[in-house]
């Protein structure tokens, strides 16, 4: 019988079945990056190796750990409950067995990943239709609900692009537009998903988390405006192989991803908590790192040196920008869950430890320093080929997302 919360709130074995299943499919994709350094030193990024580890490390534990935050954060920001979460556990089995047979078979038998490739996609699918039937029941939809539906959108694409990747690799079929749809793919999956998801859900989680209140949200209106218009022009330049206009998209997105930074800091200005926590400080560092990232990605893009730092740069946008804002938020809505699940109804009966001491806080700015400097290390030495630079900071980031994933289940022994 699967578990089914008769209250408002999310069951909170749901959100944390997928968090458990993240840190699981991280540590494998660390491990097979560990073994397979030297070909993605060299150059190699679209190898079997690497296709597994990237897709362990974006679907397996970026996706899974996005798809359990949003079933316990979706009530809260737009206040309606999950629509079924008896789908929701039928859906999490169903997207974890395709996410590990899809990744095994890509570094196994790229050739024969369609029928895994096909179960996550249903899975996937499962999910996207999860999240629209509980935003059809909120009562007046706002700009989160534009963010976050694009969002799904753009998950979706990025699912349907990467099956028709592996059918064409199959088959034949559409050859001639490999090319177009693997970088649509990798677009959608990096920009149209999570840098959308993280939009949406950062205008929650930032005054939440800094205590802000008064702070004007039309920015939010120009974020969308200009990032979803980039994502449309560049996904449209890909196919029609127009120079101009992946330029102009580039523009757009920068334009979108800066009026964004400018939004978040006076929405921090606004806030009554003179210190924030140290985890979601590195939650706004990442935001620093995206912005950084999108000024470089336009200016080579003009000059011409684009093509030569494209692989290197997907590597940084990656971790720096959306897998440090995850690990930042993670460190706080986690140790939230489990004490509001296990303590919340205790207080006033007996003593509870506070919220603070449900993590560890005097660990995380020498662990996020830490991955922030082995993240750069990797990242030069995919820019110089340096295998013993890669090899030091792939060792280090590994050991990193160790002590992270060991740290958020130490959480569930307070």
């Amino acid at each position: 019988m699967l578990p089914q919360n008769s209250g408002s709130e999310t069951n909170i074995k749901l959100p944390f079945l997928f968090i458990f299943f993240s840190i699981i499919a991280l540590v494998f994709s660390q491990i097979l990056l560990l073994i397979n350094g030297q070909m993605l030193v060299d150059g190699s990024f679209r190898i079997p190796a690497i296709w597994s580890s990237a897709h362990l490390l974006i679907l397996g534990w970026a996706l899974m750990v996005a798809m359990g935050a949003m079933y316990q954060l979706v009530p809260v920001a737009f206040l309606t409950k999950i629509w079924s979460e008896k789908f929701g556990f039928i859906q999490f089995f169903t997207t974890a067995i395709g996410i590990a047979t899809f990744s095994g078979m890509l570094y196994l038998s790229p050739q024969n990943a369609l029928i895994p490739g096909i179960l996550m996609l249903l899975g996937i699918l499962m999910f996207v239709f999860q999240m629209v039937m509980t935003l059809k029941k909120q009562a007046k939809p706002n700009i989160l609900t534009a963010f976050v539906g694009s969002a799904l959108v753009g998950l979706f694409l990025t699912i349907f692009l990467g099956i028709t990747l592996v059918y064409s690799l199959k088959s034949g079929f559409a050859s001639e537009y490999y090319q177009s749809f693997f970088k649509s793919h990798l677009l959608m999956g990096v920009a149209g998903w999570f840098t959308l998801l993280i939009f949406g859900f950062s205008y929650k989680m930032v005054p939440m988390f800094s205590l802000s209140h008064g702070f004007p949200m039309v920015q939010a209106r120009y974020v969308y405006g200009f990032y979803a218009t980039g994502l449309l022009i560049t996904l449209f330049s890909f196919f029609n192989n127009n120079s101009l206009l992946l330029k102009l998209g580039f523009l757009f997105l920068l334009i979108g991803f800066s009026i964004f930074s400018w939004h978040i800091s006076i929405i921090i200005k606004k806030r009554l908590k003179k210190k924030l926590d140290k985890p979601f400080t590195f939650a706004l560092i990442a935001i620093g790192f995206g912005n950084l990232i999108h000024l470089v990605a336009f200016i080579t893009l003009v000059t011409g040196h684009f093509s030569l730092i494209i692989g290197p740069l997907v590597y940084l946008y990656l971790l720096l920008w959306i897998i440090l804002s995850i690990n930042g938020y993670l460190f706080k809505i986690v140790p939230f869950l489990w004490w509001t699940y296990k303590y919340s109804k205790e207080i006033g009966k007996q003593a509870v430890p506070s919220l603070k001491d449900m993590m560890n806080e005097k660990i995380v700015v020498p662990l996020f320093t830490g991955f922030v400097l082995s993240v750069l290390m990797v990242f030069l030495s995919l820019l110089f080929k340096t295998v013993l630079l890669f090899n030091i900071g792939q060792f280090v980031l590994s050991i990193v997302f160790i002590v992270i994933s060991l740290n958020i289940v130490s959480v569930l022994k307070k």
